[in-house]
């Protein structure tokens, strides 16, 4: 098993204990992003930076994910990309996705952005993405540690 992290949007809190869990469990953490991101020291953690672009980091994952891997992201089509490929997906908030409840979160999703695009969705309305919480760093150790044994 090796855990592909999607870097760019994963809290600093997160990306942390990916690292203990990595040292702890001897298991091999890349982090990928689209600019260079400080990670510890290990020589089972590393860095890959992908070309700028829209995607190009979660494309990188999904290229490179084997079947029994773990991705950490929020990204909705990664996830549904990597559980096709036979991966395994945890968000940074805790939740475990997988064949049960991908389908419909990435149609509640491809709904959501097709209503933004129609401007049937006032985005000012939105409150965005809430602050890391302590139950989500609970939750998200929980499940690293579910999942990462």
């Amino acid at each position: 098993m090796k855990i592909w992290i999607d870097a760019d949007a994963c809290p600093v809190v997160a990306k942390d204990l990916i690292c203990k869990t990595a040292e702890r469990t001897q298991t091999q953490a890349v982090f990928v992003a689209n600019q260079p991101i400080k990670v510890r020291k290990s020589p089972l953690i590393s860095m890959t930076v992908v070309p700028s672009g829209f995607d190009k980091a979660d494309d990188y994952i999904a290229e490179n994910v084997a079947e029994g891997d773990l991705v950490i992201t929020s990204d909705i089509p990664l996830a549904n990309d990597v559980l096709d490929n036979g991966g395994q997906v945890l968000t940074p908030h805790g939740i475990i996705y997988d064949a049960n409840n991908i389908k419909q979160k990435l149609n509640a999703r491809d709904f959501m952005d097709t209503m933004r695009s129609t401007g049937m969705l006032d985005l000012t309305q939105m409150g965005g993405q809430k602050p890391y919480s302590d139950k989500d760093k609970k939750a998200f150790a929980d499940g690293l540690n579910k999942l990462v044994r």
